[in-house]
């Protein structure tokens, strides 16, 4: 058996392994678009390193666009195998992907409309809505912690990871030989004290071990309360300097864990009397799903359940579909709270708050999640940047830039390190690293080796190892 590393590969987006069984048959474990790198990743995403009609099942770890983005590239191309993933997995990409369809045309229309200026020629989108809605008829929605058999020789078992809604470790046992091989993929690892999701699960003893490895050199702040340090900054930004408070926020998860801090604040009598705005239609489409899938919650969710029936809403929040609604933003004058994506700030409605807020002293642009290294959320961040170009155009930065920590979807390298630790170091022949940048990835390795992991690979993009 050969495992292909074509996407994540020393770098954060696109996630895509190959698994080729000494029989032909090809397992593609997520299918990521690439992403934060401007018109480059336009090559990158459709210059794939395989044929899509040839894979037979894509194993999905989770729903995120870096994991799943480019399934309708691959179905507009031929692809017509199995897309097999969690129940809520499945749900969320039956919005997630219509949207970033809807996206691509749009761009493309900008992108499009540059060309001609140039005199050059017109380009088709990637993929569009209408492939993004076709590929849903190949998806399989399998539950936590069942077997799964795809075949006489492959089963796959969904543990969870704690990392959003129906996120997953894939487990998969392939027989070769008459010989059982225990294949695990962590996707994305959470962390233990989620807001809303129950906590990462130990998974099942694997052979070979796929990893990510996003903050492999990084801690997070000690446990501290972010709840009230979230007031804090509402307080000081909405009530103290009476500005805009601006949250970039990934429409699947981080949106609904500050939605969800911000209805206890509300409960509490703690949130200043001022407006929420959820601008996002993928984020009110989103919250819905969170609300069909009360087993994914932890203890705390549930048993704020039992006396308030909607966690995801309260008097003066407020979520926005229309166009029209969010442009009137721009002209609301009174302090409030957005909270729009995504959350690199890379692309939808939330590039055009922080250019229309970044230059006004009383608004603050909180960033709750991992960017990038080359996305507008990452450079935004730079110590003592002055100005920052977005849609083309310098703006002067006057807001106060700041983030929390506390919110990120991702475990410090002292938490992923505990969650593997379910594994016995000295059955597991090869550790891959991916989902990471290479630095990153070098630190991560040493700490690893020092809990007893060996043969720790760091694969290069379209490298290839035989496994047996």
């Amino acid at each position: 058996m050969k495992i292909k590393f074509i996407g994540a590969a020393r770098e954060v987006t696109g996630s895509k392994h190959l698994v080729i069984t000494n029989e032909g048959k090809k397992i593609l474990l997520d299918c990521g678009m690439f992403q934060g790198k401007g018109m480059e990743t336009d090559s990158m995403n459709r210059n794939l390193g395989f044929e899509p009609s040839e894979i037979d099942h894509i194993i999905l770890s989770h729903a995120h666009i870096d994991h799943s983005g480019l399934i309708p590239y691959l179905y507009h191309n031929g692809f017509r195998g199995s897309v097999i993933c969690t129940n809520a997995t499945r749900d969320l990409c039956s919005i997630m992907l219509p949207d970033s369809g809807h996206i691509q045309e749009m761009d493309n229309k900008w992108f499009n409309k540059k060309r001609v200026k140039q005199g050059l020629h017109e380009v088709e989108p990637i993929y569009n809505q209408g492939d993004a809605e076709k590929c849903m008829e190949l998806f399989i929605g399998v539950a936590y912690n069942r077997r799964f058999r795809i075949s006489s020789k492959l089963n796959v078992k969904f543990t969870n990871s704690g990392h959003m809604l129906g996120s997953s470790v894939v487990n998969l046992e392939i027989i070769e030989n008459g010989k059982k091989i225990h294949l695990a993929y962590t996707g994305d690892i959470g962390r233990q004290h989620n807001k809303i999701l129950q906590p990462p699960m130990p998974f099942p003893p694997c052979d070979y071990l796929i990893a990510e490895s996003t903050y492999g050199n990084r801690l997070h702040p000690a446990e501290h309360d972010s709840k009230m340090e979230l007031l804090q900054i509402v307080e000081d930004t909405c009530v103290t300097r009476r500005g805009k408070l601006i949250i970039p926020s990934f429409s699947i998860g981080r949106t609904q864990e500050i939605i969800y801090v911000l209805n206890e604040l509300y409960n509490e009598g703690k949130l200043p009397k001022i407006q929420v705005f959820v601008d996002s239609p993928l984020s009110v489409n989103a919250t819905e799903i969170f609300r069909l899938h009360p087993e994914c919650m932890n203890k705390e969710v549930k048993d704020t359940l039992k006396y308030d029936d909607d966690v995801f809403g309260f008097n003066s929040l407020h979520y926005i579909k229309k166009v029209e609604e969010s442009k009137k933003l721009n002209d609301y004058q009174k302090p409030c709270i957005i909270i729009s994506s995504s959350g690199m700030m890379e692309a939808g409605r939330i590039k055009h708050h922080v250019a229309n807020n970044v230059s006004d002293a009383r608004n603050t642009i909180l960033v709750v999640g991992y960017c990038s290294p080359s996305s507008l959320g990452a450079r935004i961040q730079e110590p003592g940047l002055k100005e920052i170009s977005i849609f083309g155009d310098m703006h002067p930065i006057r807001a106060t830039i700041t983030r929390i920590e506390a919110f990120s979807g991702h475990g410090d390298y002292q938490e992923m390190i505990k969650f593997l630790s379910c594994q016995n170091t000295a059955d597991v022949k090869t550790l891959f690293l991916v989902h990471g940048e290479y630095a990153t990835q070098q630190t991560y390795s040493e700490e690893l080796a020092k809990v007893g992991f060996k043969n720790i690979e760091i694969p290069r993009a379209g490298e290839e190892f035989e496994v047996s």
